[in-house]
């Protein structure tokens, strides 16, 4: 079987290019050719790499020559499938990682007022975008979606019409070793010493970037909300915004009790240290962390907008809210307490064993077989 990939930027070590990597082991590689077409690539030995990195000036350039390139050196190429990680029109198969933009300019409106809301329809990207993810699902060459969530899944049918034939929910995987509740266990104590948190604290955690997409905002406001109750909040991740949401803390009276820790290498000493994981995110199809942070043996708090929210159980292995419904996700943080914690990790964790990466990855082989066969 000849296979190609489009990704713009592939690193062997991110999350989609590592699932599909043991799909094809669980496959047989010996009977598969992988080529790679991207205008970025890293790690990718054995791997046929097919430059695609036409001049660009800005994102919607970028997009668009990208796509452009790609179909352009497709037609030049014999492949029995062609998976896309990018909107375009000329792929087998499209992997909707990232969801569907019209329904994140939905939610994103939703936090903004009326001039931004505006301005971001009339935004020259956002219209290509758009317009190239409608061209995508009206495409005759389209034979699969793969939806990370059932969320995202409901929302290309009710957005585009696409068969539900042709939606196929296949969760993301984690793996059950990597990340273990024995994490607890290595570095609880010796991360909150070096941060100097208390053993005793009750430690919330979010990991991310784009912090506005991902709710950090609401994230302080619901945190101070909680009072000095012997709380801390540790955030995770990089962005643009973190000076902001620095000073934001600051304002709120906050600032003692948050740890900004940037990025991170490995954040599984972050999760072995924490009591609660919490992404109250605007939009997210189905993030990595939250499943990673079940795996851990923590709860995990999330919204309503979060495909990841198919997995929690209400006060049984965490919660769930709206993104901007500041009070709500006060009052969930405040039932993770001392008493209550184990429990809800213990049932997250639990629920983590339905998402090992190999029943994942076996999921995607039965497709491509399936594919083949028609």
């Amino acid at each position: 079987m000849k296979l190609a990939l489009v990704r713009q930027r592939y690193n062997a070590f991110g999350g989609a290019e590592r699932f599909l990597q043991r799909a094809l082991t669980s496959m047989g590689k010996s009977g598969i050719a992988m080529t790679v077409l991207a205008r970025e690539w890293e790690d990718a030995p054995g791997i046929d790499v097919v430059l695609c990195n036409p001049f660009y000036l800005g994102r919607l350039w970028r997009d668009w020559s990208f796509a452009r390139a790609v179909c352009g050196e497709l037609t030049r190429r014999d492949f029995d499938i062609v998976q896309s990680h990018e909107r375009i029109a000329c792929c087998d198969i499209y992997r909707a990682g990232d969801g569907v933009h019209a329904q994140w300019l939905r939610n994103r409106g939703r936090a903004v007022g009326c001039a931004r809301r505006i301005a971001t329809r009339l935004n020259p990207y956002h219209v290509y975008t758009l317009a190239a993810e409608r061209r995508l699902f009206a495409s005759p060459r389209l034979n699969a979606v793969i939806c990370n969530s059932h969320m995202v899944a409901d929302e290309i049918e009710r957005w585009f019409a696409v068969a539900p034939g042709k939606l196929h929910v296949i969760h993301n995987g984690v793996d059950l070793e990597h990340f273990h509740p024995r994490l607890r266990e290595e570095h609880r104590l010796k991360m909150r010493a070096q941060l100097g948190i208390a053993g005793d604290a009750i430690v919330f955690l979010f990991v991310g970037g784009g912090f506005f997409r991902k709710g950090v905002p609401q994230l302080l406001e619901a945190f101070a909300r909680l009072g000095d109750g012997g709380t801390r909040l540790v955030i995770v991740g990089d962005d643009r915004d973190s000076t902001a949401m620095q000073a934001k803390a600051a304002r709120l009276a906050v600032a003692g009790r948050v740890t900004f820790a940037g990025s991170q290498h490995d954040v599984r000493p972050w999760y072995g240290m924490a009591d609660c994981f919490v992404l109250p995110t605007l939009y997210d199809p189905f993030p990595n962390a939250a499943l990673e942070a079940m795996a851990c043996g923590l709860p995990v708090i999330t919204s309503t907008s979060c495909g990841a929210a198919e997995a929690i159980v209400e006060a049984d292995n965490g919660y769930v809210c709206d993104a901007l419904d500041i009070a709500a996700l006060a009052d969930r943080m405040r039932c993770v307490r001392t008493d209550t914690a184990g429990q809800l990790g213990r049932r997250a964790r639990e629920c983590a064993l339905r998402f090992d990466h190999r029943e994942t990855a076996a999921k995607l082989v039965d497709l491509y077989r399936r594919l083949l066969a028609e």
